[in-house]
């Protein structure tokens, strides 16, 4: 089973109670495909790709279709509007170059990963990403308080 990320520095559970920060979002372009895609193929859950050739993609799955295990953790889920909750995971080695960035899913117009279920739309997901704010990073556990 994954991990779920904890205040122990690592990260916060997820789902984020409401008002509380989230390491992942979704545009509302992506969560109209989102939508589209959950009509089809029912629930759905991304997991951010590291390998090579897909470079670092977002992949959307339906549920049941890419196995999650040990290796991986629960960034957070996506509560998108007329859709069950979108659980987004990634490996937790990633997860150590990532951990002190806000990762936002959106969609653009080109060929995805033959894996992941936008392609046949002629669309693909992509992560947009900044920096933690300082209230994130506390929130996170991550702040390095007095740090010169």
């Amino acid at each position: 089973m994954p991990d779920r990320l904890t205040t122990d520095g690592a990260g916060v559970s997820a789902p984020a109670p409401f008002g509380a920060p989230s390491r992942v979002d979704v545009t509302d372009a992506a969560a109209d495909m989102l939508r589209h895609l959950a009509e089809t193929n029912g629930q759905l859950m991304f997991h951010q790709s590291g390998g090579c050739c897909d470079g670092s993609s977002p992949m959307c799955y339906p549920v049941g279709m890419f196995r999650v295990g040990a290796s991986d953790i629960l960034l957070g889920t996506l509560h998108v509007e007329g859709t069950y909750p979108i659980d987004v995971y990634m490996s937790k080695s990633q997860f150590e170059y990532w951990k002190y960035t806000h990762l936002t899913i959106d969609i653009v117009d080109g060929r995805g990963s033959g894996f992941s279920i936008e392609a046949p739309e002629g669309k693909r997901f992509l992560i947009r990403s900044r920096m933690l704010d300082d209230r994130e990073l506390e929130a996170f556990g991550l702040a390095t308080h007095g740090a010169v």
